[in-house]
């Protein structure tokens, strides 16, 4: 018994290595010397600590209990409400990541994390889900964080471009923090809702997180986010000149440079379940460079994908209650804000409503995006119409009136029509 269980760890171990390949790597693509990995014919020679390294190097944002109170309220955890707002976050920061640090970038203490819990990397672990809803509402304290530390952290970095990369790992981890004072906070995020007629207590479905997190971003002012804009796509549609108009538009004088963009893509895959013929479709979008994942999950539970092995979307999961963490002190404790060990799901649980995430750099990445994006389309598509497309021209060329916020309202009266459609579909509680 002792031997078969082994086998199915190393198994398991086997399998995670594959998976490294889909973690935003695309399957013909050469890794750099970073790694010391190669990826040629879908077979990868590595181990399975360079894929714990990737994995870990995310940013993991989770429920939180005992911060500030939300402005308003009563309110100081999200514990089962806030899983959707949590997967936006952790989109939106991976997105930071590739913005600040690039996409070679690793958190040097990621293989420092320790998961005490004997069970972290076993068959067990991979097959159990992380916790119940019911248990977040009845006050029971089944939704804990594991129990992890760090051992052997240096704390010093060997040259300045680390330092460097550590200060900005910091920092985007702090414009997450659990204040009023955080840019893209619970809290902020929360108040970007209110005049959408959502609050404090309410669940939020993906598409409506998209909408929030582009205002959240647009009333970010700190210097460092001038560079970066976002734009949701309507009615599963990217108007490529209202993308390019957002890139160009609002230059901080004296930089000529245009902006980088986050693209935000709220769709559905299929009616009340999501169609299988998709699973092709979503492989293939999380295999592009340019995707910074998927806010989803299955009914009831928000998930954020970030990879998939096999017919398993690989995810981070926010349905852990950790202590709040004052992210204004120096030097703030950083390992529960990296998740020990992935999770895996089968594709047929994964909810038909969910948004995607593109980030590039500028408009000629845009360019480039909107090519590999539409071809990658057409040949997972296996209908005469894709799930969304990117047109020529802007949206008003096509009978839309313009959807940028006023600073009355978050949505425009179009918007809301349109996220109706939505509502019924988001991430309900029973």
């Amino acid at each position: 018994m002792e031997a078969a269980g082994t086998d199915e760890v190393e198994k398991l171990k086997t399998k995670f290595i594959s998976a490294w390949n889909n973690m935003k790597y695309n399957e013909n693509k050469v890794l750099t010397a970073r790694s010391g990995c190669t990826i040629e014919d879908h077979v990868i020679a590595g181990n399975v600590e360079e894929f714990r390294k990737d994995f870990i190097s995310r940013i993991w944002l989770t429920y939180r209990e005992e911060f500030p109170p939300v402005d308003g309220s009563a309110w100081t955890t999200d514990c089962g409400w806030g899983c959707t707002l949590r997967t936006g976050q952790m989109l939106l920061a991976q997105a930071l990541v590739l913005h600040f640090l690039g996409r070679a970038w690793t958190w040097p203490d990621a293989l420092n994390i320790e998961n005490s819990d004997s069970e972290s990397w076993t068959s067990h672990t991979v097959k159990k889900f992380t916790a119940s809803f019911e248990a977040s509402l009845s006050g029971e304290r089944e939704l804990r964080t594991p129990n992890v530390s760090l051992k052997g952290t240096t704390g010093k970095y060997s040259d300045d471009h680390e330092v460097r990369n550590e200060i900005y790992h910091r920092k985007i981890i702090s414009w997450f923090g659990d204040s009023p004072s955080a840019l893209f906070g619970l809290h902020q995020l929360i108040e970007c809702g209110k005049k959408s007629g959502k609050k404090a207590g309410d669940w939020y479905g993906p598409a409506v997180v998209a909408h929030i997190l582009r205002k959240a971003v647009e009333e970010a002012r700190h210097p460092d986010l001038q560079g970066i804009t976002v734009y949701v796509a309507q009615d599963c549609t990217v108007y490529s000149s209202d993308v390019i108009d957002k890139q160009s538009a609002s230059m901080t004088s004296g930089k000529a440079d245009d902006k980088a963009v986050i693209i935000l893509v709220p769709v559905r895959l299929g009616g009340e379940r999501t169609n299988p013929d998709y699973l092709e479709f979503v492989k293939g979008v999380l295999s592009l460079e340019y995707c910074v994942g998927i806010i989803g999950g299955k009914p009831k539970q928000s998930y954020y994908f970030a990879g998939f092995q096999d017919d398993s979307l690989i995810y981070m999961d926010p349905h852990y209650c950790q202590s709040f963490v004052d992210v204004s002190i120096k030097d703030f404790p950083l390992e529960t804000f990296h998740c020990p060990s992935p999770k895996k799901m089968s594709f047929r649980k994964m909810d038909p409503s969910c948004t995607i995430g593109f980030y590039c750099r500028n408009v000629q990445d845009f360019h480039r995006a909107s090519e590999e994006i539409t071809k990658m389309l057409k040949m997972s598509s296996k209908e005469k119409y894709p799930l969304f497309t990117f047109v020529h021209g802007p949206s008003r060329d096509y009978d839309f009136t313009s959807t940028t916020a006023s600073e009355e309202d978050l949505f425009s009266e179009d918007e809301k029509k349109k996220l109706k459609r939505f509502s019924t579909e988001e991430f309900v509680l029973l």
